[in-house]
This record gives structure tokens, sequence and C-alpha cells, in this order.
């Protein structure tokens, strides 16, 4: 056998080695291991004849052959996806797929656990992987297929990417049921006067987070920020022990306001609302397993005010 063919398999190892650079990240994205990759890597460069990436420091450089391979790669393997997609049935009753989506912490607590009960209703072969947003493009999360969907909001998201409006939220604001002056709080001046639970999640680039935390470092004096946390969660839970003001998402100030044992009402400052979407690559538009998993959190989570997938637009 000549150990310079490839297949598909190969290709997508280079597309998504292009995309991350990192033979430890594209391990972890294929779930396997690193020598796995290396292994990849090497029989790639023999049936190329090139290096393709090379080492400076602890990055990985491709080389120009590599970039040059870039743009008909990924026609190719969008190419192929469409193909397969188009003549592949999809049973939920019978199907063993892990559906995998990327979202906000705010999304692990509140729009998992109906998906997990869903799929158990629907075939108990259904699985779902939860990852986390990070800083980096969505874009390039999707194009190298490290999930299906990323749900969140994201207004500077490229043209080319499918996106369905799901729903609207907005922000409240909470502190323990027993904060000394609870009953002042609706009021702008004494609003300010609290000490706050700042959450700062804007290097995940959800477009909605980054402009509350515009408003708070405009109408807020520097010491009356209590803490500064990268979670709505934790906020809330340093609300429920201590005076200070939390501002999160109001479903999820509704979702945690028992268990913590938190007021809930409404801030008194102009905050931005949330327009909730899925987005999704391209290449698996037609694919009949993507098209249900996109249409069961259309029909779990979405409202009323939805156009369907357009490109680059609600």
């Amino acid at each position: 056998m000549d150990e310079s063919n490839i297949s598909l398999r190969h290709l997508r190892v280079l597309a998504l080695l292009l995309e991350v650079r990192s033979l430890t990240r594209a391990a972890q994205i294929l779930d396997t291991t690193q020598p796995t990759v290396s292994k990849v890597l090497t029989k790639l460069r023999t049936h190329f004849g090139d290096p393709l990436f090379v080492r400076v420091g602890l990055a990985m450089h491709p080389t120009p052959k590599a970039l040059d391979l870039a743009q008909p790669l990924k026609n190719l393997l969008t190419t192929s996806d469409v193909m397969r997609a188009s003549s592949a049935a999809f049973d939920p009753h019978t199907s063993t797929r892990e559906f995998c989506m990327i979202v906000t912490e705010v999304g692990m607590v509140q729009l998992v656990p109906p998906i997990i009960a869903h799929f158990e209703k629907q075939g108990p072969g259904l699985r779902l992987k939860a990852v986390p947003l990070d800083s980096r493009p969505i874009e390039a999360r999707l194009e190298a297929g490290e999930a299906d969907v990323v749900l969140g909001v994201f207004p500077a998201a490229a043209a080319n990417m499918r996106k369905q409006r799901l729903y609207a939220d907005t922000y409240m604001s909470v502190v323990r049921k027993t904060h000394p002056r609870l009953g002042k709080l609706t009021k702008t001046d004494a609003f300010l006067r609290e000490r706050h639970a700042v959450v700062t999640s804007s290097h995940t680039g959800h477009g909605a987070h980054q402009a509350l935390e515009r408003v708070f470092a405009a109408k807020l004096d520097a010491d009356r920020v209590h803490v500064r946390i990268p979670s709505f969660v934790a906020s809330a839970m340093v609300a429920s022990k201590t005076d200070a003001v939390c501002t999160l998402p109001a479903r999820l100030a509704a979702y945690l306001a028992e268990d913590l044992n938190l007021a809930v009402f409404v801030t008194p400052l102009p905050l931005p609302r949330i327009e909730l979407s899925q987005f999704w690559h391209e290449r698996v538009q037609q694919d009949a397993g993507h098209r249900w998993f996109r249409s069961t959190l259309r029909a779990l989570f979405g409202d009323s005010g939805n156009s369907g997938g357009a490109k680059g637009k609600d």
C-alpha cells in the first residue's frame, strides 16, 4: 500500500490544523491524542512533499504550500459535506449521534437541562456536548468543526454564518432578600451608591454582555465595584451572601432567585436587550441530523419573532 495515499479524514485534520495551528488543540477537538494527530501530519507531509507547518517558538506556522492549499481544501470539504448530507437520513429514535454546541455559562445553566430532557424522550442514544464560549472567533470554531452550533449574541459574526433568532431577554438586578436597603434600590442614585459584583465576560465576544460592561464602566465609580468576576452564576452567589448588587440576564435571575433567596428588581439604568440566536456553518446547512438539532433548539427556546436561518441576518 502506498503510504503517501491520504483520505478525506487526513484532509480534515489538515484543515483543522490550519485553523488552530496546534497539535494539542487539534487533538482536543478531535477527541484523540497528540501523537495520533502528529502521525497524520507526517503522512500529509509525505503526500504533499512539504513540511506544511514549521515551529517558531511554541507556535506552528503554515508554510506557503499549506496556505495555498487552504482555500481549495475548504471547497473540497464543503462539497464533501454537502454530498454526504444530501443522502444521509436521520432518525433520532435510533441515532447515537453526539451534538455539540458552544454556549455561554448562562446557556449551560438554562438551556442544557431542557435539551437533555428532550433527548431522553426522543432517543436514548442521543448525546450532547456543551463547550464553553471563549475568546476565539465563533466562525473559526464552527468552520473547524469544533461544534454544530453556537448560541449567543454576536453582532459582528461573519455574513457567511447561518443565523436563526431564538428569543429576547433583558437584564435584572438581584440582592439578598435581607439586604438592608432593598426598598431603595430601584432609585438610580441609591443603586449607584451600592457596591456591585460586576461580571466581566467581554473577552468572549458576546455582544450583549460587552454592552452591559460598558454601561457599568460608564456609570459606576471605581470604588463601587466590590468584585469583578467572570461568571453570572458566581456573581449571584456573591450577592446572596453579601450586600453586593448583581445584574444578570432576567431569565437567569428568575431561575436562581428561589434557590439563592434573592430579591429581583428592575435595574434603574438603560441596559441592552439580549437577542439570542443560534449560529452554524454553511457546510452543515443540509445535514439531516443538524437540521433536526436546529429545529429542536428552535422548538425548545424560540419565540414568535423568528424568520428562519437566513445568512447574516435574522
